[in-house]
């Protein structure tokens, strides 16, 4: 990847002011509407095959599914039993594609432990199943990048996880797979469509559909952040990629949608690293589907869950009952049970599941659709995080026959994401790195696994301000020059979007992130301009955010749990659209 791709990879305020300027200015190719995963996949696919690309995006990126998922690439094992084996194929590609030329700085191996808890029949069932799981892991042109499986007695599988319980499984299988920061990488892969000349903004709300006829031809456009403004951007096709909210998009358009999706709510927990004895992740499974125990750095993540959810959107909410799901699964099989108090941190996501026949939100399809309801609109919905690369393709397919044009074929499978480029060298210089800059080995090491060769962009950060090199008060994984860089590159316009989704903090420490909002907040202030009534202000909404969050979890309904979740005001409200 070139410099000069590189360089024009920041999403600061500036940016994003010159981001909607320019798509103000003129007719664009495509308007994507909705920035998580497979919106930004679809704006990087678009503006590699040479068009004019525009990305809208109602709050911060990835805020709604992209930063709450299990934080895994991989190709879905409990697939194989359903017969999916199409499905698990392409997840797999997806996978080595993403570990090894895509992003091999942000998606790394991990191994996982599943314990059987049968005698006979359950040993050769599961391992062919996983054996098979290997085989499909093979594509054209690359290896699986992970190791094979392999088989485990049950005193060997203890070396690897003393913190099982002897007596709740009978042997194991240890295979492997990935895990990546989703939110980061959703983050990332923006920048790098913005590097290729997409046009990028957040707290952009489309509040409406440009008509020329029957045919779509743009999109209203409110400008959250500057004073509610409304703008009109042309477009000759546009896509609804917004997830759970495809069905409220839809209805912008007017008349029946062609897809439907249902909310599948998934909540996860963190708890410290120590609290579970293991060397290895864990998966179980349970009546419904499956729980991963997947190391987090100095955490562990437990989850998921996997129920109807039909409330607000934007806010899932945790209640008591989600969390002593959770926990009296993992306790069945730990030899020291967890308690509530163990529980760093918790968040719920929302999976956009296609509507089918069935009515267990754990049945329906992982699998996505691609629909042209009207002339000028192409929505899609479904698909999994992992294989969003193949999502944002087809999307574009379809936006290339809408175009009176020849469209070049995707090449997003040969585009490693800003970061990737020399980052395999710099992770060798890592100690020589360590003495230029002061820093010990083990921050080069953080920084590297979050930035890639961008390290080089926070470095000089810190060689400026050498304040910014110590750790945060509260928060010591993260360096002060981490959130500065949060605001100033990475698109984080309120001290949320940084603790939040720029770095874990608000689910990795006890305090949700509020020891620390005081000093990030400053931090953040000089990127953004904020005066010091900003900076009380947004230390205040983040502090009630995490207030209600912590209240609704002690709720026993999904009701009362949303009901208090939305006590918290949001610091930049979205508005209600007028329906077509």
């Amino acid at each position: 990847m070139t410099g000069t791709v590189t360089g024009g990879s920041r999403l600061g305020p500036a940016e994003r002011t010159a981001a909607l300027a320019a798509m103000a200015s003129r007719e664009l190719d495509v308007v994507v509407v909705g920035g998580g995963v497979v919106g930004a996949g679809i704006a990087l696919d678009a503006s590699t095959r040479g068009l004019d690309v525009g990305l809208l995006e109602a709050r911060d990126f990835a805020s709604g599914t992209s930063s709450r998922s299990s934080k895994l690439i991989h190709g879905g094992l409990r697939y194989l039993e359903q017969l999916n084996f199409e499905l698990v194929r392409e997840a797999l590609q997806e996978r080595a594609l993403l570990l090894q030329r895509i992003a091999p700085h942000l998606v790394k191996p991990v191994p996982f432990l599943f314990p059987m808890t049968h005698y006979g029949w359950e040993r050769p069932y599961v391992g062919a199943g996983v054996a098979l799981y290997d085989t499909l892991g093979f594509t054209s042109g690359l290896t699986r990048g992970v190791p094979a499986h392999r088989h485990l007695s049950r005193r060997r599988a203890l070396r690897l996880a003393p913190a099982l319980r002897r007596t709740s499984f009978t042997g194991a299988i240890q295979y492997w797979d990935c895990q990546v920061d989703d939110a980061r990488y959703v983050m990332t892969m923006l920048r790098t469509a913005a590097a290729y000349g997409a046009h990028v903004a957040q707290r952009a709300q489309v509040v409406g559909f440009l008509r020329e006829g029957e045919r779509v031809t743009g999109v209203r456009v409110r400008d959250l952040e500057g004073g509610g403004t409304e703008v009109e951007i042309r477009a000759r096709q546009v896509v609804n990629a917004t997830g759970v909210w495809t069905d409220d998009i839809q209805e912008l358009v007017g008349g029946r949608g062609q897809i439907h999706v249902k909310a599948s709510k998934g909540i996860h927990l963190l708890v410290p690293r120590d609290r579970i004895h293991s060397l290895t992740g864990i998966i179980l499974r349970t009546e419904k589907s499956v729980l991963f125990v997947i190391p987090w750095g100095r955490h562990w993540i437990i989850g998921t869950t996997d129920t109807e959810w039909t409330l607000d959107k934007a806010h899932p909410a945790a209640s008591r009952v989600d969390i002593d799901y959770l926990l009296d699964h993992v306790n069945a099989v730990l030899s020291v049970p967890l308690t509530r108090d163990d529980v760093e941190g918790v968040y719920a996501g929302l999976r956009p599941l296609l509507s089918g026949e069935s009515e267990e939100t754990s049945k329906l399809s992982r699998e996505h659709v691609v629909a042209h309801p009207v002339p000028g609109l192409v929505m899609i919905a479904g698909g999994k995080y992992t294989t969003y690369r193949v999502m944002a393709k087809d999307a574009v397919d379809a936006v290339a026959h809408g175009l009176d044009q020849r469209v070049p074929a995707s090449c997003t499978d040969r585009i490693p994401l800003v970061g990737a480029e020399g980052y395999q060298a710099l992770w060798n210089s890592r100690h020589r790195l360590a003495h230029t800059s002061g820093l010990h080995v083990a921050r080069i090491e953080h920084l590297l696994q979050r930035y890639g060769s961008l390290i080089e962009e926070v470095l000089e950060l810190i060689a400026e301000d050498p304040s910014l090199g110590r750790p945060l008060s509260g928060a010591d994984d993260y360096l002060r020059a981490e959130i500065v860089y949060a605001a100033s590159h990475e698109g984080a316009r309120h001290l949320n979007d940084a603790l939040t989704r720029r770095t874990h903090i608000s689910i990795e420490t006890f305090h949700r992130g509020v020891a620390v909002a005081a000093e990030a907040a400053e931090l953040m202030a000089g990127a953004l301009e904020w005066d010091s009534e900003q900076v009380k202000r947004e230390v205040e909404y983040f502090t009630k955010r995490v207030e209600a969050e912590r209240l609704s979890q002690e709720q026993d309904s999904d009701q009362e749990a949303d009901a208090i979740r939305l006590g918290a005001p949001e610091i930049v409200p979205v508005v209600t659209p007028e329906r077509a």
